[in-house]
């Protein structure tokens, strides 16, 4: 009778094992096993991080194997399982690996396929394009879209973290890790309100010091000691957690009327400041986003400000920017002067102080919240939703909005939900992040999220008259290496644009992020549908880089780029990919380094070596 060697391997995480009952059938091309049990006598099976091997005979030759069943049923309580994957060696010799990477929750089961990516018209046979279709159907069924709120993206439709599917929850680690952040945050801030008890007012900048927690590295201890300086508030434009706002002043807005004569003794080249602007020497921030955003009225003992400031800023004779004018909202008047280095030391800080505020509130809301977690989220329940596990482009998507579906929900759970952390912490908190959002969704476009195009949209491309934007230089090179590693994998498995423009499932994954994410609106930019291989390879640098790249720059993390430690991809063709990928990345991380040895305020956000996979590890 044939024998099966049946291998399983059990994830690492708290919790995965099980001690329940799993039995295992066989499908193949000329018949089906019986249920078997995998029970190995006097031996824990199934144990976290376990890899367990069992020797499965049927009664009958089976053909092809084309898929198999796992089974979980209840040995005393129930207690959920994760599989990582499944290797059958045949009686013929062959291995056959069966990713999957997966919880069974309950009394459950799984239908698995071998590992191998196909596109549906690669499937003929009957039993695996139901196989297909049942997984989205059922997975149609538990990712539904949800509106948060009026205007925002469309995001998962789950009130709260267990409300989730199984597989995308945090894994206890990591639920645990999202805990204690969270209660960080409120130690913070309570020890903000513990100094407000006893002092109605700041009496010192020291004081700071005592309330933030002291992150003890080069980059800190330097802003730390230089924060009040020109040159330092300059330079956080390009490469602070922010640097996507600064963008190259073509002509002068009416609605900030400088004059040269105000900021000459800023100006080194002796040269009008019309003509500094024409040289391409005058660079603009204009946070108009925030006018008319409430400011936060939820503690009816704490006032709280908003300003919506325009900041504008001059590249010196040695190639570096600092501000040379400010004014604090959009409207010029005589209730709205403009601030200039020439002034009083205390108006003039005073007055960055207030742009860097602004700064934070469009950071945290707008650059990080939804231009990397939500739309994020958009580009993941489309994928889950449209492309089943064996469609090459799930395999190639789902490590990069790993997690990013959990931490979105627990953030509308306990951080920008009513009476959030946002609400008791931001000044736009109470519902003014909120309305930021719904503002600010105008200019989440497509080509926006393109790195090359979005740099050029700036001003902000030439490296010559711009030679520090770090953020540009490392972006550009990690662009690159992304869309080189997204075109092999396209090209591997569509030989053609007739391949891309035909595969459907793709198509409505297109489709579920344009009209869901995007509303439907035709000005976001967003393809409703792709039709050629360039095309489909830059969309996927766009969704990786987003998630990854983006986010790391505005944000930190811990698992990297290139590292795939779950593996969806069984084909040789796409390990060597990964493998070129990998070995561009590590050259990237090399040139980086290089530049940063010399250098006292070292830029390595972008370095491939500390960007996460997806935004949420």
């Amino acid at each position: 009778m044939p024998s099966y060697t049946v291998t399983v391997a059990t994830g690492s995480q708290w919790f995965a094992g099980t001690d329940d009952y799993i039995y295992l059938s066989l499908v193949g091309s000329t018949g089906c096993s019986e249920k078997h049990l995998l029970d190995k006598a006097f031996y824990n099976d199934f144990e976290r991080g376990a890899v367990d091997s069992y020797d499965v005979t049927v009664d009958e030759e089976l053909g092809d194997i084309q898929l198999i069943r796992i089974e979980k049923r209840k040995y005393w309580i129930h207690d959920d399982w994760y599989l990582k994957y499944i290797t059958l060696k045949t009686p013929h010799g062959d291995y056959i690996e069966f990713p999957c990477y997966r919880w069974i929750t309950g009394d459950g089961e799984i239908i698995l396929r071998d590992g191998r990516a196909k596109l549906a018209r690669d499937d003929q046979i009957h039993i695996l394009k139901q196989h297909r279709r049942k997984e989205l159907e059922t997975r149609q069924k538990q990712y539904r879209w949800m509106e948060w709120n009026p205007g925002f993206p469309l995001s998962i439709d789950a009130r709260c973290h267990k409300d989730l599917p199984r597989d995308i929850q945090f894994d206890s680690e990591k639920g645990v890790d999202f805990v204690l952040n969270y209660s960080k945050a409120m130690e913070n801030l309570f020890i903000n309100r513990f100094m407000h008890m006893f002092q109605s007012s700041w009496s010192d900048f020291a004081d700071f010091e005592k309330i933030f927690v002291k992150i003890s590295n080069t980059i800190s201890e330097r802003v730390m000691k230089h924060w009040q300086e020109d040159l330092m508030f300059g330079y956080q434009f390009l490469n602070g957690c922010n640097p996507v706002l600064i963008r190259r002043c073509s002509e002068l807005p009416e609605k900030l009327p400088v004059t040269t004569e105000m900021v000459e003794c800023s100006l080194e080249r002796q040269l009008s400041l019309e003509q500094e602007v024409q040289q391409g020497n005058i660079f603009i921030v204009d946070y108009e986003l925030l006018d008319g955003i409430d400011a936060n009225k939820t503690d009816p003992c704490t006032h709280q400000f908003l300003a919506a400031p325009i900041c504008l800023l001059y590249k010196n004779l040695a190639n570096k920017i600092v501000p040379i004018a400010i004014q604090l909202n959009q409207t010029p008047g005589e209730e709205n002067p403009i601030f200039l280095p020439s002034d009083a030391k205390y108006d003039w800080l005073l007055a960055k102080i207030w742009v860097r505020s602004s700064d934070f509130h469009v950071h945290q809301t707008i650059t990080h919240l939804l231009r990397t977690h939500l739309i994020s989220e958009v580009f993941g329940i489309a994928m889950y939703r449209q492309l089943p596990a064996v469609h090459p482009i799930f395999k190639l998507l789902v490590a990069h909005v790993r997690f990013t579906i959990a931490i979105n929900t627990k953030a509308r759970e306990q951080l920008i939900c009513e009476y959030g952390l946002f609400d008791k912490a931001n000044a736009t908190g109470g519902g003014g992040h909120v309305q930021m959002v719904q503002k600010a969704m105008k200019d989440v476009t497509y080509a926006s999220l393109c790195f090359p195009a979005a740099i050029k949209a700036r001003g902000m491309e030439s490296t010559e008259d711009i030679p520090y934007y770090f953020y540009r230089d490392d972006g550009l090179l990690v662009w690159d290496a992304i869309q080189t590693f997204t075109s092999e994998v396209v090209s591997i498995y569509y030989e053609s644009d007739q391949v891309v423009e035909e595969d459907q499932e793709l198509q409505d994954f297109v489709k579920d992020v344009y009209m869901y994410g995007m509303r439907g609106k035709k000005a976001s930019g967003f393809p409703k549908s792709i039709k050629t291989r360039e095309k489909l390879s830059e969309y996927l640098t766009v969704v990786i880089f987003t998630a990854s790249a983006q986010h790391a720059a505005v944000n930190f993390g811990q698992l990297f780029l290139g590292m795939y430690p779950e593996e969806h991809f069984i084909e040789k063709p796409v390990k060597e990919a990964m493998a070129r990928f990998r070995k561009n990345l590590e050259a990237i991380v090399s040139v980086i380094a290089e530049r940063n040895k010399n250098k006292k305020l070292p830029y390595y956000y972008l370095s491939p070596d500390r960007i996460p996979n997806s935004v949420a590890i």
